[in-house]
């Protein structure tokens, strides 16, 4: 306050430590987003979103510490609004449940190296203008959305996907000369795509990625195998791109790691279950957890417009039989070495239509843990001395699956 013209001291005093504390907190958060994988030094924080408007008009703000080029585009069939933004790393907490307005729900996160991105799902065709504006030392990103026609959305999509064409992942250097099995783990969901929830708010992608990264430590330490893994860190990959990752590198076995959820939690149901691909599912809930598994990519924002046809051919065919032969015995060495140690499901092997399970030439299969909504399971997965009981086990179906080949090729020095 000023009392006759002269800037009180205390006052003066105060405003300057909360300038220290603001600046504090920007430089702690700035190298806690630099210690993410990834993250450039110079990259963007977003601290904080909203959503405002009604159905007639919808606004949504991103804080920023600084300016960044976004780039926009859209996509029906549902109708999204996606925004990619290069080297930011979201610090705004977990985006609120339910929508406002135009925007039915959104969220956000990593979508790969240096590139995070926030996805609207949005209740009709809307039009968007994209502009930013100066808020203090940041910068406020601000999306306006107003209805529009499904022609017009339409033309815009279209103007906008060619301008977004997404970059393909690194290659990843493998040694051909190396004779041992490659195994490719693919720990689901990640980075925009969190995946099945419990009810004290921890996420499957977390949960599954530990998993995933206790097995690859396990099945390396045994010399047997060569391991790759579709993601190391919290970032989203594309079901095809886990299907192409693991052909493109002659995988032996593909290993899709999940945790389920039930909409209304059941502490009766719990327990692990092996999925393998089939045209017809094995019953309605295996059909139910294939539909919500094979929905990541439409959570994430990615264009299924460019996806290619199914490859056909009776070589194909026969090729894709004898895999689904392999894929279902590893499934029951799964369950006959885990058993006793990985709590199972009363119908424990099923199979249905997963995308990501599709490689007709790599014997795949996809593993629930158990269940995010049962507190039993949950409270087992997030046990380090579970998981290294569990891994064990897995290690021991894996060793099961490749019998006399493994024994032939002897163990590499690590």
């Amino acid at each position: 306050m000023k009392w006759l013209g002269i800037t009180h001291p205390k006052k003066n005093g105060v405003a300057r430590v909360r300038g220290v504390l603001r600046s504090l907190g920007l430089a702690a958060m700035m190298l806690a987003a630099t210690c993410l994988p990834g993250f450039a030094a110079d990259g963007a924080i977003a601290t904080a979103t909203s959503l405002s408007g009604g159905n007639s008009r919808t606004v949504l703000t991103v804080t920023l510490n600084h300016d960044v080029e976004p780039q926009l585009f859209t996509l029906a069939n549902p109708y999204r609004v996606v925004i990619d933004l290069p080297n930011v790393v979201f610090r705004a907490g977990e985006p609120p449940q339910g929508g406002k307005g135009l925007v039915s729900a959104y969220r956000y996160g990593l979508m790969g190296r240096d590139r995070s991105r926030v996805v609207l799902d949005v209740k009709k065709p809307v039009k968007v203008e994209m502009h930013t504006q100066e808020a203090g030392e940041g910068r406020v990103l601000i999306l306006d959305l107003v209805p529009t026609s499904r022609e017009a959305f339409l033309q815009a999509a279209t103007r906008q996907r060619a301008a977004a064409a997404p970059e393909p992942p690194p290659a990843v250097a493998v040694d051909n000369s190396d004779t041992r099995p490659l195994i490719v783990l693919d720990p689901g969901h990640g980075g925009v795509d969190s995946g099945a929830r419990s009810r004290g708010g921890e996420q499957e992608k977390d949960a599954v990625l530990q998993v995933a990264l206790d097995l690859r430590k396990a099945l390396l330490a045994t010399g047997h195998y060569r391991v790759l893994m579709t993601r190391e860190d919290d970032t989203f990959v594309a079901l095809g791109d886990r299907v192409k990752f693991a052909r493109d590198h002659n995988a032996a076995l593909f290993m899709s790691i999940h945790a389920d959820s039930l909409a209304r939690p059941d502490d009766d149901v719990r327990g692990a279950t092996i999925y393998t691909l089939s045209d017809r599912a094995s019953d309605r809930e295996a059909a139910a957890l294939a539909e919500k598994e094979n929905r990541a990519d439409l959570i994430a924002g990615v264009d299924l417009t460019e996806e290619p046809d199914d490859v056909a051919g009776i070589l194909i065919d026969l090729t894709r039989r004898e895999t689904r032969v392999f894929s279902a015995r590893f499934a029951r060495d799964i369950v006959s070495d885990v058993r006793g140690v990985i709590k199972l499901n009363r119908n424990p092997v099923r199979s249905a239509g997963f995308r990501v399970l599709k490689a007709p030439d790599v014997p795949s299969v996809l593993m629930e843990l158990g269940y995010m909504s049962n507190s039993q399971d949950l409270k087992l997965m997030l046990s380090e001395a579970w998981r290294e009981k569990a891994v064990s086990a897995l290690v021991k179906a894996i060793d099961s699956f490749f019998g006399a080949r493994v024994a032939r090729v002897p163990a590499a020095s690590q």
